[in-house]
């Protein structure tokens, strides 16, 4: 798991102009950011992103993830596919739960759509591409699952971590 910046005020401005703010030409910036950040590999390489469910979509007219993987796919020189990890259910926003909620709102909100992709399996590093690891329930969630179906090289990018916030 790597994470190009800390999710301090620019940053956290930044995310919410993408994800909340109808700005996806955001992502370019972000994703120089994250430029430095490419997981290391043997061999080829694919970029996931964390998909959103339909309503999330619908409301924002893009997937803020996919976003930002077509702009690294760019620059790493390396496809994205976005029909294999599929949403399976939709899952109230992360943003308010604790890290033990978190944990179980994202369980089972996966799965991986198209078994027979040649891309999951040993010789893929699969690259999880998200905008912020908070906890990484929702990245390990992801990596869960396609290791299930067969995947064994499996990394998580995103533009920021946040530091968890003390819950007690």
């Amino acid at each position: 798991m790597r994470s190009a910046a800390w999710l301090d005020a620019g940053a956290r401005q930044a995310v919410h102009g993408l994800k909340y703010g109808g700005l996806p030409r955001i992502a370019d910036d972000l994703a120089l950011a994250m430029l430095p950040i490419r997981p290391p590999a043997d061999g080829p390489s694919v970029l996931i992103p964390i998909p959103l469910a339909r309503k999330r979509l619908r409301e924002r007219g893009y997937n803020q993830s996919e976003v930002l993987a077509r702009t690294l796919a760019r620059q790493w020189r390396i496809p994205v596919l976005v029909d294999v990890l599929v949403r399976t259910r939709e899952t109230p926003t992360q943003t308010a739960l604790t890290p033990e909620t978190r944990l179980a709102n994202v369980r089972a909100a996966f799965a991986v759509a198209n078994l027979q992709c040649p891309m999951i399996n040993d010789h893929w590093t699969l690259i999880i591409v998200d905008d912020v690891f908070t906890t990484g329930a929702t990245l390990a969630e992801a990596a869960t699952t396609l290791e299930q179906a067969g995947a064994r090289r499996i990394y998580g990018v995103t533009f920021a971590r946040a530091a968890i916030p003390d819950f007690t």
